[in-house]
């Protein structure tokens, strides 16, 4: 089953080479789990972009990130690792910014794929498994990357720079309103600069124009309802905040080379 930020999230483990057998944009596209996820890279590189800032990672990366977290990443060549989904739990400590290690040392990279072990066999239990024991495994596997991190993880966690703190201001918008049908102007304007400014911004933090991280964002949502919802067209182009199911229908085939409708029946 692929990830996919569903109402109900528990913990679960995805192999990233089962995700990005889905298609690119299950990896590359812009989106957020209502969850927090960890990813650990074992093999492959690629660039990763959080919060409207693109950094590169490599083998033996750790990368977590809180719920609502809009990300993407692409990938050099195969990839392997996994994608570690867990529960959003009041007693659980998330940090509320990404934390991304490089693990050089083979002591530390054995050290997390223990912790990441102690879940999964946890999870192997099935209908047995403990959601005390989830926790409580989860828990330490959070306060582990913490120290990992060290005590100034959360400034280093934040984009540089002044472009990348406008960007992250807007992808944190974005991700709370692009079902609303917002334009990038109308953001541009919540934060009190122009569409070009703002533009800018993001291209220098990302390498792509607050349009793209727009677009992307909304089309992989469109994708992702159209796959695993039965909900008619015209009611996801009215969830996502399209005028109308034609103009959702233009916009999705000039952004996809396919029809909705093609492309739902793609499977």
């Amino acid at each position: 089953m692929l990830e996919t930020g569903i109402a109900t999230p528990g913990y679960r483990i995805t192999p990233l080479q089962q995700i990005a057998k889905g298609g690119r944009w299950r990896t590359e596209a812009m989106r957020s789990y209502a969850q927090p996820v960890l990813y650990w890279f074992t093999r492959g590189q690629g660039r990763i972009t959080i919060q409207g800032a693109t950094h590169g990672y490599g083998p033996h990366n750790a990368v977590l990130l809180p719920p609502g977290t809009m990300h993407g990443f692409d990938t050099l060549g195969q990839v392997a690792g996994s994608a570690i989904f867990l529960r959003p739990d009041p007693s659980l400590d998330v940090p509320e910014t990404a934390i991304h290690l490089r693990l050089r040392d083979a002591t530390l990279q054995a050290e997390l794929n223990l912790q990441v072990d102690n879940i999964q066999r946890e999870l192997d239990r099935g209908a047995q498994a403990s959601d005390r024991a989830l926790l409580h495994h989860a828990g330490l596997m959070l306060l582990w990357l913490e120290r990992q991190a060290g005590p100034d993880w959360q400034e280093g966690a934040e984009p540089g720079g002044s472009a990348g703190r406008l960007a992250a201001a807007f992808t944190a918008l974005l991700e709370r309103d692009f079902r609303r049908g917002r334009t990038v102007a109308e953001y541009a304007a919540q934060l009190g600069i122009t569409p070009t400014h703002l533009s800018r911004a993001c291209k220098a933090a990302s390498g792509r124009p607050a349009s793209a991280l727009l677009q992307d964002r909304l089309h992989y949502e469109a994708r992702r309802l159209l796959r695993e919802t039965s909900l008619p067209v015209k009611d996801v182009a009215q969830a996502l905040g399209f005028r109308s199911a034609a103009y959702f229908t233009r916009a999705f085939q000039q952004r996809t080379g396919q029809t909705p409708s093609a492309f739902r029946r793609g499977g």
